[in-house]
């Protein structure tokens, strides 16, 4: 099972969510490893799934696009006057995808932040060809950006597993308690109330994403 995770929007818990799924995968008995194609700033995100994956990676390994301006790809790209090798990223995946039995990719922001002018998150995610997984921030607005960005999965021929909702801390606004409810009521894919790290605790749409591995 490989896996494309991308966001409503950046912050949502994406490395969260791919890092307790690697856990998962790992105590489960499987060889995988967090791809993060492009890392725009520090490298933190990269080096927290290089630390949850299986061993014997190198960070340049799952991480082979470091731009270190802290803007979206494109941005970040143009600031630093560089183009962003995509052959080097896909050829990256197929590396990966032949050395271990599961590869989580993390994309970088949401589904449509650019990468070039012409090519964003979600054409990486097409290339590549994975089903996608959601996640999103329980809050407010967060209908609106889940509905969207799962239609657009489909909208570009992937299937898309699951929407993860990740809840902010120390939240009781009625959206964030109400949302999870609205969602299961205007979304025909599971909705998630994020991930544990007990293989005992995992909700029953979890064990099935893994046995697909």
């Amino acid at each position: 099972m490989n896996l494309f995770v991308t966001g409503t929007d950046t912050g949502v818990g994406k490395t969260h969510t791919v890092v307790q799924l690697l856990r998962l995968l790992r105590a489960s008995g499987l060889r995988c490893a967090g791809m993060k194609p492009i890392c725009c700033g520090d490298r933190q995100d990269a080096q927290l799934l290089l630390a949850a994956g299986s061993e014997g990676l190198t960070i340049d390994e799952i991480n082979p696009i470091w731009l270190k301006t802290p803007a979206a790809p494109l941005a970040a790209a143009l600031v630093e006057q560089v183009d962003i090798d995509l052959k080097r990223i896909l050829n990256a995946m197929v590396d990966l995808a032949g050395r271990f039995d599961c590869v989580l990719v993390e994309g970088v922001g949401g589904w449509l932040v650019p990468i070039r002018a012409d090519y964003f998150v979600s054409d990486l995610a097409k290339q590549m060809n994975l089903p996608v997984l959601v996640v999103a921030q329980n809050r407010l607005g967060c209908l609106n950006h889940s509905v969207l960005t799962i239609r657009s999965v489909r909208e570009h021929g992937l299937k898309c597993v699951g929407l993860v909702m990740n809840n902010p801390p120390a939240q009781k606004e009625i959206a964030v308690s109400t949302n999870i409810d609205i969602l299961r009521r205007i979304i025909d894919v599971p909705v998630i109330c994020g991930l544990t790290e007990k293989m005992a605790e995992l909700p029953t749409d979890w064990a099935d994403l893994i046995n697909l591995a």
